[in-house]
């Protein structure tokens, strides 16, 4: 039985919303996408400007991710609270100056740095977005709001490889740092327009969400430190220990608030908790190969604009298939059989990159990358408006806030994960640690370029060995939990 939650009378869930809501917060959703697809195709000129390499280097972009995956789960409860739209408002005016200060930073520490503000930025405007929508429309409208900001999240995710490739190559990395910041000032300014809304408890969990983002940041540090300090490395296993001893103290803590920044009864829900593994599955096979495979490719002679066109064959899809998967569904095709083909085509695709090749790649990833593509779309074009379907009212700044984070939890700790084996593998084909840290990065020398080229493939193929049964375990899991939430409704 759906329950629902009165919120405060500042704005209904039934009140008409501004005519700008829709196109402010969707306008917000494809930066923010396009900001995690499109940094990677950067990464290979941030490390030969910056003189970068490793984990130093990574962390452009898994910094950036573990402050949308640590701030997304705060930023979704404190948007229920404090309001959706001034949350939006203050997330897009950080993310836009976290852009401009990597667009003039001269160290990696400021770039890191400032990625991570940026992540934190972007954190809330997923977060707040995705409640604004919840709160603003009902019925086949919010199916409707939620499959185009699922299509946005896509047109984002596949025009970023490629525009930041031509931005690049005509302005240098700089330049597109600059035109995110730019866009991100106007959607600051478009969302004075957003009614406001908020639920009505106006208290906030501090502590739990000072615990909760220290314990995936002590997680985030024990993987991207690990294989240049070693998996046993003191640093590394007490960092490791604080997190999980962090997270324990989290979860208790949530039980006893009076306002949790994570409520134990969302979690408690089979239905909801089904569709959250559903797109944390996704996010895993998706996120190592959006951001890796550009730095393969130049690796392999392609130019950044030759990289990030070929990389729309993992982003093309997501442009048509979640309004597709959606229409489906309101058609009346079940979302638990659409989300179960996603995930096979998602798990099979990883799969299929074993058969990876540095001799004509592109061909050699089309098939992997086109099926990895279409799971995706499919998946961003159900799973927020299903899982949003199940919980009160009240709660849909913090249910839009765990649903984000988990996919940013998955994206960093898969970006760090992903880095890391490459990493290590490499070491251990050439052995030598600062050799494989170039090569990681994409800068192979011109003395032994195919021995290089040849580790870094065969790193790629033991990688994609280890994410495969990842996805199949996390699959079977979500389409257990939601076909038993179904089977339970059908009896009540």
């Amino acid at each position: 039985m759906d329950v629902t939650t009165r919120e405060t009378a500042l704005s209904s869930p039934r009140s008409r919303p501004s005519a700008l809501t829709l196109p402010v917060v969707l306008a917000g959703v494809v930066l923010v996408a396009m900001s995690i697809s499109g940094t990677a195709v950067a990464l290979p000129g941030v490390g030969q400007d910056l003189g970068a390499s490793g984990s130093a280097l990574n962390w452009v972009v898994a910094g950036y991710n573990l402050a949308f995956a640590a701030m997304t789960l705060v930023a979704g409860s404190a948007a229920d609270r404090v309001g959706r739209r001034r949350t939006f408002l203050v997330s897009a005016l950080v993310f836009s100056c976290g852009f401009l200060v990597t667009a003039v930073s001269q160290s990696i520490v400021v770039t890191d740095v400032s990625r991570i503000v940026s992540g934190a930025g972007g954190a809330g405007v997923m977060a707040a977005g995705g409640a604004i929508l919840a709160s603003s429309y009902e019925g086949v409208a919010r199916n409707r709001a939620f499959a185009l900001m699922g299509t946005m999240a896509g047109v984002g995710i596949a025009v970023g490889p490629t525009l930041s490739g031509l931005l690049i190559s005509a302005t240098g990395w700089r330049g597109s740092f600059v035109v995110f910041t730019v866009v991100g000032l106007l959607i600051t300014t478009g969302a004075t327009r957003i009614r406001e809304s908020r639920s009505a408890s106006g208290r906030a969990d501090w502590p739990g969400s000072i615990l909760f983002v220290t314990a995936l940041t002590l997680f985030m540090f024990a993987l991207l430190e690990a294989p240049s300090l070693g998996w046993t490395h003191g640093a590394v296993v007490a960092t490791a220990v604080g997190g999980l001893v962090t997270l324990v103290v989290f979860a208790a803590t949530q039980r006893r608030s009076a306002a949790p920044v994570l409520d134990p009864a969302l979690i408690a829900n089979r239905g909801f908790l089904g569709w959250s593994l559903a797109t944390l599955t996704t996010s895993v096979g998706f996120l190592g190969v959006l951001v890796f495979l550009p730095t393969y490719l130049q690796a392999a002679d392609l130019t950044p604009a030759a990289s990030g066109a070929a990389m729309l064959l993992l982003t093309g899809p997501v442009l048509v298939t979640p309004l597709v998967a959606a229409v489906l569904v309101d058609k009346g095709v079940p979302a638990q059989k659409l989300i179960s083909l996603a995930l096979g085509l998602v798990t099979v695709g990883n799969l299929w990159l074993v058969t990876l090749s540095s001799q004509h790649t592109v061909v050699a990833v089309a098939g992997p990358l086109l099926a990895i593509g279409v799971g995706m779309g499919a998946s961003f074009g159900i799973t927020d408006g299903q899982a949003m379907a199940l919980v009160p009212a009240d709660s849909v700044g913090m249910a839009a806030g765990f649903l984000n984070t988990l996919r940013g939890a998955a994206e960093a700790m898969v970006i760090a994960a992903f880095g890391a084996a490459l990493l290590g593998l490499l070491g251990s084909r050439l052995g030598d640690e600062e050799q494989a840290a170039s090569v990681s990065a994409g800068q192979l020398s011109d003395a032994s370029r195919h021995t290089e080229l040849a580790a870094l493939t065969w790193s790629w193929r033991m990688t994609q060995l280890g994410i495969s049964p990842l996805c199949l375990l996390l699959s079977i899991t979500a389409v257990v939990l939601i076909r038993h939430h179904g089977s339970r409704r059908k009896t009540v």
